[in-house]
């Protein structure tokens, strides 16, 4: 029985915890990181020995014949940490045999049907998953050694990710040397749906999928063009045939006897898992991630994309109007505007539905999620625009965001508030350093000093930043001219920070050194710590605590509404 939860803490951010073999579950144990195997009779068997040090396994990949599982193993912590891809034996003796080494990090396996064959990725410093990794296959002995190994894709400046085998043992998997993660397949010239739409992801989490195969070889698969996802089936000759999917919002994507199931979500549609139509007829939604029914459709604010002009370049957004059946803001008068910075800043505001969003739209706000140049889903080139110029660029672009949807009519010109978590924090607060005009910033766990991250963060991130501003420590002084309190003239909008004392990714110092940085500039600062939180804030009493301080805050600098009583904020 699983007592403690599952999950992986594998690279800082992750790993997919589990996999099925039969009757069997293979996972990993959030308290201890080992992989167990769950057996139907409820017993837990360890697959991985307890050791002194610390160590994390994750993406279980089940061996075809179900003698050995394959992971990714993390030994140490911090920026010693050691990634490898290991075999467990699925018996519980404890054996664990070392497949590979020589990489910074590896990607999950993918496992062949019929033999004892696997493909991973791997990627070293300076380059983070999405810059730059190769592939490899490893063609393993009866008794789970290394017999042979191959290098399958590797090329200066091209991405690959999500490698899978077809039913018929055909290497696939996804890289951007067209410019856009497209569909490949090992040996071939040409890509199966060559489009300028993005089949992969980044690899912040080890082991996502977003495409499979049937069991006659056809590959189902999800793609996304400006936020918005789709999925087709590929294959047998014929170009991509869309499925009918009420939603435009894919998660993850998985395949097995002859049937497809996504995470889906849409504007109106809470994420949940949904069968796909791939025989035909629609899809059928399986399970729902609310416990309680959506409120009704005339409470829901669905997002609207839209597109300007930034330094030259299209830049794309989503925005929320303000929506309530009860009230109604004065005709005439555009409603205040929260814009939201996405963090990463490599990953992509879609437009799920999600209620958060929804909280302020019902309270007369209108909401605006930038995907400014560096957010995935727009191709390589768009993702490359922020190369050098992290904290400058993005600024940039969630500035002219603002100033299009004022010229619009859609935002108040004397009521904005700019909002951004952990990399969207420096966003955000640059944006109100350079943009006079915003009136609040909302910073949750954000980057302050960019300074204080290579030598504080996990190894994946440790070398981040290299592309981002430049080569740590050599472009020291570019690190620290990206700090929001290095911005001349005066600082206008009033700010409140929110900071997990427990952030293992941002310290909290970080936040007590923006607050004294910015009361040392006359401006309005308030600092929120929870002490026991991490990077996010989870813990349900901490979220209403923080929801209730920014209502109030957000009700008192814009002057939205009548001044609420702000809750009692920690004296840290």
């Amino acid at each position: 029985m699983v007592r403690s939860g599952v999950r992986s803490d594998v690279g800082g951010y992750g790993a997919v915890p589990y996999a099925v073999h039969g009757a069997s579950v293979f996972y990993v144990d959030a308290a201890d990181q080992r992989v167990h195997r769950l057996d139907a009779d409820g017993t837990s068997v360890p697959l991985t020995a307890a050791e002194d040090r610390p160590v994390r396994y994750g993406a279980p990949r089940p061996a075809h014949d179900g003698r050995l599982v394959f992971a990714v193993r993390e030994r140490g912590a911090g920026q010693d940490a050691v990634h490898e891809p290991v075999a467990l034996s699925a018996d519980g003796s404890g054996t664990v045999r070392v497949l590979a080494t020589g990489h910074d990090f590896y990607g999950a396996a993918a496992v062949h049907p019929r033999e004892a064959r696997i493909a991973f990725t791997a990627w070293d410093h300076p380059h983070m998953p999405w810059d730059e990794s190769v592939l490899w296959e490893l063609c393993l002995d009866g008794a789970g050694a290394v017999a042979s190994r191959r290098l399958v894709a590797a090329a200066p400046g091209v991405s690959v990710t999500q490698p899978c085998y077809a039913p018929d043992g055909r290497l696939h998997f996804v890289d951007d040397r067209s410019g856009w993660w497209n569909l490949r397949v090992d040996g071939a010239d040409t890509s199966p749906a060559p489009m300028a739409a993005e089949f992969g992801r980044p690899d912040w989490c080890c082991g996502l999928t977003t495409y499979g195969f049937l069991d006659d070889g056809r590959i189902v698969a999800a793609y996304r063009t400006r936020g918005k996802d789709a999925v087709a089936v590929v294959g047998q000759g014929a170009g991509p045939r869309p499925l009918p999917l009420d939603r435009d919002v894919v998660e993850a994507l998985a395949t097995g006897g002859g049937e497809a199931v996504a995470v889906a979500a849409s504007g109106s549609h809470p994420a949940a898992v949904v069968r796909l139509p791939v025989g035909g007829g629609q899809p059928e939604e399986l399970r729902s991630s609310l416990r309680r029914a959506a409120p009704g459709g005339e409470w829901i604010s669905e997002a609207r994309p839209f597109e300007f002009d930034s330094e030259g370049q299209p830049v794309f957004g989503f925005y929320y109007a303000p929506r309530n059946p009860d009230r109604r803001g004065p005709d005439g008068v555009p409603p205040p505007l929260l814009m939201t910075c996405h963090g990463g800043p490599t990953v992509v505001a879609c437009a799920p539905l999600d209620l958060q969003v929804q909280y302020w739209t019902s309270r007369g706000y209108a909401v605006a999620e930038i995907n400014y140049g560096g957010s995935a889903g727009h191709g390589r080139a768009y993702r490359e625009r922020i190369r050098g110029r992290w904290g400058v660029l993005d600024a940039a672009d969630c500035v002219n965001a603002a100033r299009h949807l004022v010229a619009e009519g859609l935002a108040d010109p004397r009521r904005l508030a700019v909002r951004g978590r952990s990399s969207g924090g420096l966003t955000a607060l640059n944006a109100a350093a350079a943009h006079r005009d915003f009136a609040a910033v909302v910073c949750y766990a954000g980057v302050t000093d960019p300074a204080a991250i290579p030598e504080r963060t996990h190894k994946m991130e440790s070398r981040y930043l290299d592309s981002l501003i430049g080569p740590w420590p050599v472009a020291r002084a570019q690190y620290a001219a990206r700090s929001p309190l290095r911005r001349p003239g005066p600082w206008t909008a009033a700010a409140l920070v929110f900071h997990g004392g427990r952030d293992p990714v941002v310290p909290v110092e970080q936040a007590e050194g923006l607050r004294e940085g910015l009361r040392e500039r006359g401006a309005a600062v308030e600092l929120v710590v929870y002490p026991d939180e991490g990077h996010a804030i989870a813990k349900p009493e901490n979220i209403r605590h923080l929801v209730a301080a920014e209502s109030a805050f957000l009700t008192r600098v814009l002057g939205h509404a009548e001044a609420e009583a702000a809750p009692r904020l920690s004296r840290h």
